[in-house]
């Protein structure tokens, strides 16, 4: 969750870690630091606050060197304070370490160290990694770096500087990512592919268990039993500028505002004459996808909702039997996949840890897995049979928003390729609903130009401390994601429901203080939604209604509409999505919070 950079060659090591460190703000942290090799020693200087606040360190101290370690740390083990903050080094200064993770056995580490007289000065389970390397080194940094993966459980990435070795780092992955980075003359690590963006494109990512020795334009790797292996370079596609925010004032409108492109872009040599085309990507023959009876959609946060959206045209247009679930209860429960199991992980990131391990979980049981998601060399594109890429583009603001669009885009696509693979969807359906869908790139602008009105319409509501989300049918997922938009960056306590379970339960909560943001696009449910909307109003809650163009009877009900143009109604949450994105961006600006990276969150939750 963290973010950690590394970085060897010839320019200044403090300027090549604050940018990387910058342009990983979005996953989360709460303190940063960082290590640099000067004049054979290695300084550490670290802060509590922002990478800003050690920017303004580093140019007191005038810290210079080229070659260094750096991290943002989000609190697990111990509070935010300088001691806890990263980097860690041994009592003796010999060795200086970051991390990513969680040391699940690190008190009985720690007893064992005290007792041999070690002196800890954090509360971390970091330290404890770093004081046991020391007691283990012999000379050998991969004997010790061996021995230590023997010793540690849990997750962890580390990027380690040993002081007697100059011009090389060191780095160690289990269970969180990290990605290793070489150009001419240069080395590097990094968290996520966007910190190594202004200085390379050529990448490798560190395998379960792997060791690195990272160098000038050299990077050697290790298996945990120290054999060595060669690593494949990957060449990234993302352009630099998709890392900026341009003329926006925010990463989050400005990917909001990208969801056209990324629709387009999803679209793309997947759709031809009519119909969809997986075969390059998916390989799939007939009698595989007959075979399968059952599919399972797993998947956390946002893109469970991407999956809820994507059960409703899976069970029209296919005949398996579909089943979603949370990442962190499938695992848990005792779901039966097998041989006649697609497993469908959805996933922005790649990363996220209980969707990788569900995906285990599913694949030793037999499934078939599929992942679909936004970075292609993550651990979750790597470990499962096939691929569907978003290709968004990389997303920096932590509340998801374009690769919301882009998963239901390839989960559509998938529905439809399922459906005519299993020949229960016509070659005229398909073709009628793909007509529909090449048309949602331009309506999703159009939704776009209307944000004035929503922003408006934030400012009428934006001291409102509750909010009801309704929505029926495929539009349920849709208020969910709408509820969750607003908790996570205007800090507003908001709830969703199936619009006909409002009588159950959440009608009590219903006053004058409390809007009711209903989603009724002009589907089959319209009037069930109307019932509720007058239920609603009947308790004089003010009512919010997100709407179809020409729906003037919606108008009698509802104290404000917001409008989305007409679409078919299976493919409506590719439009009403967008309004409450930029009702949630709204809310959160004019109540003054913080929308790119919202308190206690992180964009990529790489431990359980």
């Amino acid at each position: 969750m963290c973010g950690i950079v590394g970085y060897v060659g010839m320019r200044n090591a403090p300027d090549v870690l604050l940018e990387g460190l910058k342009r990983l703000e979005y996953r989360g942290y709460d303190s940063a630091g960082m290590a640099v090799r000067s004049a054979g020693r290695l300084e550490v200087i670290k802060e509590v606050g922002k990478v800003a606040d050690l920017e303004r360190l580093v140019a007191e101290r005038q810290l210079e060197g080229s070659q260094g370690i750096g991290h943002t740390r989000w609190a697990t083990h111990g509070g935010v304070s300088v001691d806890n903050a990263h980097p860690h080094c041994d009592d003796c200064g010999n060795f200086v370490l970051v991390h990513n993770g969680i040391i699940e056995n690190y008190m009985d580490l720690r007893e064992e160290l005290e007792a041999s007289g070690v002196q800890f000065c954090s509360e971390t389970d970091t330290e404890v990694i770093v004081q046991l390397l020391a007691r283990l080194y012999r000379g050998d940094m991969l004997e010790a770096l061996l021995k230590l993966i023997e010793k540690l459980r849990g997750s962890y990435a580390l990027a380690i500087m040993n002081r007697e070795i100059e011009d090389t780092f060191y780095c160690l992955r289990k269970g969180s990512p990290l990605v290793l980075g070489v150009a001419d003359g240069e080395g590097f690590c990094a968290s996520d592919v966007p910190a190594l963006l202004p200085y390379t494109r050529q990448v490798a990512y560190l395998e379960e268990g792997e060791i690195a020795a990272v160098s000038k334009g050299l990077l050697q790797v290790w298996t945990s039993e120290g054999v060595a292996v060669e690593k494949a370079i990957s060449i990234i596609d993302w352009d630099i500028s998709m890392t900026e925010k341009a003329a926006y004032p925010h990463f989050m409108l400005k990917e909001i505002h990208e969801q056209g492109a990324v629709l387009r872009t999803t679209l793309k040599g997947r759709v031809e004459n009519g119909r969809v085309d997986l075969s390059s990507e998916l390989g799939w023959d007939p009698e595989l996808v007959g075979s399968w009876k059952k599919l399972h959609i797993v998947a956390c946060g946002t893109s469970f909702y991407a999956a809820l959206v994507a059960e409703r045209v899976l069970e029209k247009w296919t005949d398996l039997e579909v089943k979603v679930d949370i990442a962190s209860e499938y695992r848990y429960r005792h779901s039966r996949a097998d041989a006649d199991t697609l497993g469908v992980f959805v996933s922005q990131s790649g990363e996220t840890a209980d969707t990788l391990a569900a995906q285990r979980l599913a694949r030793s049981q037999g499934a078939h897995c599929l992942a679909v998601t936004n970075v292609r060399g993550s651990t979750l594109a790597r470990e499962v049979h096939d691929v569907l890429l978003l290709k968004a583009g990389p997303e920096i603001g932590v509340a998801a928003t374009k690769t919301f669009m882009g998963q239901i885009a390839a989960l559509y696509l998938l529905a439809l390729y399922l459906g005519r693979m299993r020949e229960t969807l016509t070659a005229a359906e398909e073709n009628r609903l793909l007509d529909e869908i090449l048309r949602l790139p331009y309506k999703v602008e159009v939704t776009l130009e209307r944000e004035e009105s929503i922003r408006e319409l934030a400012g009428k509501y934006a001291d409102r401390k509750d909010f009801l989300f309704l929505g029926r049918g495929i539009s349920f997922p849709i208020a969910l994601e709408g509820a969750l938009k607003l908790k996570e960056i205007s800090y507003v306590h908001a709830e969703a429901y199936a619009a006909g379970e409002m009588k159950h339960g959440p009608i009590a909560l219903l006053e004058p203080a409390v809007p009711v943001m209903t989603i009724i696009p002009r589907d089959g449910l319209y009037e069930k939604t109307l019932s509720n909307i007058q239920e609603a109003k009947a308790r004089r809650s003010p009512i919010l209604a997100l709407a179809t163009d020409g729906d003037d009877l919606i108008t009698k009900h509802a104290s404000a509409v917001i409008r989305v143009p007409w679409t078919d109604e299976d493919l409506t949450p590719f439009l009403t999505v967008v309004p409450l994105q930029l009702f949630a961006y709204h809310m959160a600006k004019l109540r003054g919070c913080e929308i790119d990276q919202p308190r206690n969150l992180a964009k990529s939750v790489t431990v359980e």
